[in-house]
Order: C-alpha cells, then sequence, then structure tokens
C-alpha cells in the first residue's frame, strides 16, 4: 500500500513540470479536436437513424465502427503530429508517446468490444455495455504499461477477511468475476454461432432447431460458470451444500418455474404447438375465437402469443401442457366455420337457403372444396334457424373478418329477396273476464 501511494506521488511530481505540462496541454487540445469531430459524426448518424432506421446488421455496425473510432484515430494522429513536432523542437516526448500508445490501445479495444457485439446478435446485453466494457479493459491496459497493475493487485489483495481455512480479499472477488464474465461472454458467443448454424438446417423442424438451440445454450452457460470457477481458483466441492440448497428451492419455492422450464423442452422436442401456429386457449371444443392468438415465439418460461388487437401475451408453458388448447393449424390449417341465420315463417327457407351458399360466392377466403353447405337446423319460436357452414385455409389472417365479409353478403341478398330475419319478441294476452 505504501509502495503504491509512493509511486502516485512520485508520478504527480513528475505531472508538475512545465514540460510534462505542456505535453498534457497537447494530449488534451488533441483529444478535444477528436471529441468534437466525434459529436459531428454521431449527430449525423444519429440523424440518418431517425429518417431510415436500419437492422442491426454487419453494415450498420461497420457504420457505427466508423463513427466511435473516428474521434480516437483523429487524435491519435493529431498527437503523433504534436510529438514530432516537439521532438523536433528539442522537447522530452515521453508524455507524448505513453498517450499515442493508450490511444492506439483505446482504439483496437473499442473496435474489438463492437465486432464482438455485433457476433452476439441485434439482442444481445452487450449493446448496452459496450463502453463500460471498453473503458474497464482499457484501464486494465493503461494501468499494465504504466507499471500500475501489480501495486494495484498488491493492495487489493491486502484488504480481505478470513472466512474458515481460506481468505477472501478484493482482488480474489474481482477476480472471480471477471473470470465468470469471461467465460460466460465465450459461452453466449459460442451459442449465438450454433443458433445460427441450426437455423441453415432445413431439414430439421422449427420447434426442434429452437429446442436445440436453447438446450445448447444452457448446457454452455452453465458449463462456462464452472469452467470460471474453477479457473478463479474456487474449489468446487465446497458447493455441494449450494447445489443441495438449490435443489431444495426448486422444490418447494421454484417449481413452478421449473415446472415451466420443464413444460417448454416438451413443447419444442414434441412440436405440437411451433412458431406461426395458431391456437386458442378457451379450452372449448369448436372454432371458438376466445384468447384466439398467432404464436410468436417458444421461450424457457412462457410461450408468446399475439392476438388480433395487436397484444401479445405471455402465457406459461405449463398452463399449454397442463390444459386443453385448440391449435387451428397443427396437422391441416383447413377449418370450418359456421354462421347460424334466422329467417322467418312466412319466407320460403328453400330459397334462403340457397341465398346462403350464393353470400359465399366471391368471397377470395371460402374455400371452393370442400364446398360451402347450407342446414335447415330446427324450427324455433321466433323463426327457422338455419346454418351456413363453410371452409378456409387461412385462419392465421383472422377469422371474424371472414365471418363479417360473408354475413354482409348475406343481408344484401336477404334485402334484394325481401328474406325477413325475424326479431325475438313476446305477447301478453290480458283476458279481462271476470271470475265466476
Amino acid at each position: 500500500m505504501t509502495e503504491f501511494l509512493q509511486r502516485i506521488g512520485a508520478f504527480f511530481d513528475i505531472l508538475s513540470t512545465r514540460n510534462v505540462l505542456a505535453e498534457i496541454g497537447a494530449v488534451a487540445l488533441c483529444l478535444l479536436a477528436g471529441w468534437f469531430v466525434g459529436a459531428a459524426l454521431r449527430n449525423r448518424f444519429r440523424l440518418r437513424k431517425l429518417k431510415t432506421p436500419t437492422a442491426l446488421t454487419w453494415s450498420y455496425f461497420a457504420s457505427e465502427g466508423t463513427v466511435v473510432a473516428s474521434p480516437a484515430i483523429l487524435a491519435l494522429g493529431l498527437v503523433v503530429v504534436a510529438r514530432n513536432l516537439m521532438h523536433a523542437a528539442q522537447f522530452d516526448v515521453s508524455v507524448l508517446d505513453a498517450a499515442s500508445h493508450l490511444i492506439a490501445a483505446y482504439v483496437v479495444v473499442r473496435i474489438m468490444v463492437l465486432l464482438f457485439t455485433a457476433s452476439l446478435g441485434n439482442k444481445s446485453w452487450m449493446q448496452h455495455w459496450e463502453i463500460r466494457v471498453t473503458l474497464f479493459i482499457w484501464l486494465a491496459i493503461a494501468a499494465q504499461y504504466l507499471g500500475w497493475l501489480d501495486p494495484i493487485i498488491e493492495t487489493l489483495d491486502s484488504i480481505g477477511v478470513a472466512a474458515g481455512k481460506s481468505r477472501i480479499t478484493v482482488w480474489s472477488v474481482v477476480k472471480l468475476l471477471f473470470t465468470l464474465t469471461l467465460f460466460v461472454l465465450v459461452a453466449a458467443w459460442i451459442s449465438r454461432w450454433v443458433e445460427r448454424r441450426l437455423k441453415k438446417l432445413s431439414n430439421l423442424a422449427p420447434s426442434t432447431r429452437i429446442g436445440i438451440a436453447k438446450f445448447a445454450n444452457a448446457f454452455l452457460i452453465g458449463l462456462s460458470m464452472l469452467m470460471g470457477l474453477n479457473a478463479a481458483g474456487v474449489d468446487l466441492t465446497a458447493l455441494t451444500v449450494l447445489t443441495g440448497a438449490i435443489g431444495l428451492g426448486l422444490g418447494f419455492g421454484l417449481q413452478s418455474i421449473a415446472a415451466n422450464f420443464v413444460s417448454g423442452f416438451v413443447l419444442l422436442m414434441d412440436r405440437s404447438i411451433k412458431p406461426g401456429d395458431v391456437i386458442s386457449l378457451s379450452g372449448q371444443s369448436g372454432t371458438s375465437t376466445e384468447n384466439f392468438g398467432w404464436v410468436q415465439e417458444l421461450r424457457g418460461r412462457y410461450v408468446v402469443l399475439r392476438d388480433r388487437d395487436g397484444v401479445e401475451m405471455l402465457v406459461p408453458n405449463q398452463q399449454l401442457i397442463s390444459n386443453a388448447v385448440i391449435n387451428w393449424s397443427y396437422t391441416d390449417p383447413r377449418i370450418r366455420l359456421k354462421l347460424p341465420i334466422r329467417v322467418s315463417y312466412r319466407d320460403d327457407p328453400e330459397l334462403a337457403l340457397q341465398i346462403l351458399l350464393t353470400a359465399c360466392e366471391g368471397q377470395p377466403r371460402v374455400l371452393r372444396e370442400p364446398a360451402p353447405v347450407s342446414r335447415l337446423m330446427h324450427f324455433s319460436d321466433s323463426g327457422i334457424e338455419l346454418e351456413l357452414r363453410f371452409w378456409i385455409s387461412d385462419p392465421q389472417e383472422g377469422v371474424n373478418n371472414v365471418r363479417s365479409e360473408v354475413n354482409r353478403a348475406i343481408w344484401r341478398l336477404f334485402k334484394e329477396h325481401k328474406i325477413t330475419i325475424p326479431v325475438a319478441q313476446r305477447e301478453i294476452v290480458v283476458n279481462n273476464t271476470p271470475w265466476p
């Protein structure tokens, strides 16, 4: 600790000399110029994104890499020019040499972190941690270059507490976190690469590919954590009690979460529900559209279901396993819709049945095979109950919209042929005859 403070004091003594202050001023001006250029480039890049939004592709990351690296590259060029000018004027340029090396290291680290983030995909959490990771790596490199890393490690290693036969220090905790993060990042990158490779295997079903990708991701993350703990010097045999406690917690408090994860793998393996399917969660038979929607994603704990209003509902996997689910596109996307119609007893039912079939003509989504049929169901108190039945092959495009179109055609044709749809009504007869 004392040695580290002495080095810091000597460093600030060197900074107070006139030659070093001049070099620091030159470096500051170069960095300021680079910052202004970077601000202008960022504004132009931001305006272009607002006008023409683009996906997070490699070309996008290449243009963003140019934006984030150009200020540092410009500052590096200016520092090199300032170094040559001051060297020609017989000045000591050791600070400018160090600054050029450190800025070059920052450029390399920033570009490498950006490329790594791009390789993880569009929804990677690394997109929000790029600057922090870059600064952390660059600070470690700068400390090593300036000769501060070893004293910092010794200082952090001297601060700690005794835990049984071992001693936990600040440096051991930092080392453990860094090692775990590094191994998890590598595992995430490998998992992403496996997922991209699986997407290209067209001979596998989409649900199977998703299941293999998710299993590989969970396996790699778990393995990387064990390898990271081992690399950090943690005795894995000491984790026996911890794993027992985790198992006990899963058995009691986390059983619902564990059941959802297991149900998710079952859904992926048996392919009963897959992305793009049209399902209904009502549990009723027939073509009920209650809780009707399209399967968007199969996640580890839930299924993303998008309804007709554009609202995405997260349905736990266990609910899909334990409850009845109507999958409208499980084996055959064709479904039959039924439209009940009531006509008056004063009208000809044969004409009404023919008109119902005519209403299906010209409807692009109504199938010709099987052909639509009309049926006389029964005679009710208010009128004759008819029913039109027809088939469609694209329930993912909506069901009630095609019902609406056919109903509108029925209403128009009934008006043309003067077919009456009776209104349910009751007649009350009042008898004023006195009691005998």
